[in-house]
């Protein structure tokens, strides 16, 4: 099994000093959003997300309602990781100084976009200005189970299969700043077949599928040639020498959706994709064991480890 580090490493450090009650929090730390129960039979779930200029965005291609967009996006993908229907958001940033009042403006017009967008109004927030030269903005999520169960990464099954949403690597070139975050097309699948485990395409296929394995304490095989393949990935790769496969697997930014469905109901799914919305590509399976293999064209396996975006390396 490959051993968490930095990010995860710290995530594990945070879990192992955690004590929370199962009946009132019955998912916490680690998965893409907390459960809290509420009384009853009401529960919410709860993700928050930051983003950092230099780290996500990048102000000289990037328009700041673009990352006003990309900023309740991020946390709109993290509720259709776990088939949640959205309700309503906090929003936040932290902007130098210099920017004035139009930049504020701008970039909660992008947030507003997504807001409306999908149906997830922003309900309050912060803002303030500090001395330092870097934008940080964020938003903080609530939802609720639509109908089902949430669905973790924990619960990925040997002999499950595995799907992809769209296509990957290559969102560098912009599709980062633009993406939809797959909520609805979450729901149908959920509502159509039983999905073990699932988790949006965040920090790369490779890195958030070693997740999917270590948390579900299995492994899994992806085939090479299965693996869908953006255009940008292949512009990219004319540029840097890099294989479009090395970007799919790895850059990362794709916000598509990994999910391991147990294999009767996969049947269904290998005949004829439901989703009007969203290419659905099948790219391996979950196996007994651990860790990730990639396997070749020609059959030859080899690991595949964490390579996409690591915060603390």
């Amino acid at each position: 099994m490959t051993e968490p580090k930095g990010e995860w490493k710290l995530i594990e450090w945070i879990r192992s000093r955690t004590r929370l009650d199962p009946q009132a929090f019955p998912i916490g730390p680690g998965d893409d959003m907390a459960l809290a129960g509420l009384g009853g039979e009401s529960q919410c779930l709860l993700t928050i997300d930051a983003l950092l200029e230099g780290t996500h965005f990048d102000l000289a291609r990037a328009a700041p309602r673009q990352v006003g967009y990309k900023a309740l996006a991020v946390s709109l993908s993290d509720a259709a990781a776990m088939a949640a229907k959205p309700v309503c958001a906090l929003a936040w940033a932290g902007l130098p100084e210099t920017r004035d009042v139009q930049f504020a403006q701008d970039l909660c017009a992008g947030m507003a976009e997504a807001a409306e967008k999908f149906a997830c109004p922003i309900v309050g927030g912060d803002i303030t200005s500090w001395n330092q030269p870097l934008v940080t903005v964020g938003t903080a999520l609530v939802a609720r189970p639509a109908g089902i169960i949430p669905i973790r990464r924990s619960g990925a099954k040997p002999g499950d299969l595995l799907f992809a949403t769209g296509d990957l690597g290559g969102s560098v070139l912009g599709r980062h700043l633009a993406f939809v975050p797959r909520v609805a097309e979450a729901r149908q699948l959920a509502a159509l077949v039983t999905i073990h485990a699932m988790i949006d395409l965040s920090d790369g296929l490779s890195t958030d599928l070693n997740h999917v394995a270590r948390e579900s304490g299995a492994g899994a095989e992806v085939m090479a040639d299965a693996v869908p393949i953006s255009d940008d990935a292949r512009r990219l790769a004319q540029q840097d020498g890099r294989t479009p496969l090395d970007h799919a697997l790895n850059d990362g930014e794709d916000f598509e959706l990994l999910l391991a469905v147990e294999p009767v109901d996969a049947r269904d799914l290998l005949k004829q994709n439901p989703l009007a919305t969203a290419r659905l590509t099948h790219i391996g399976h979950i196996t007994e064991g651990s860790g990730v293999t990639l396997v070749a064209a020609d059959g030859s396996k080899s690991p595949l480890p964490p390579g996409g975006y690591e915060h603390f390396k």
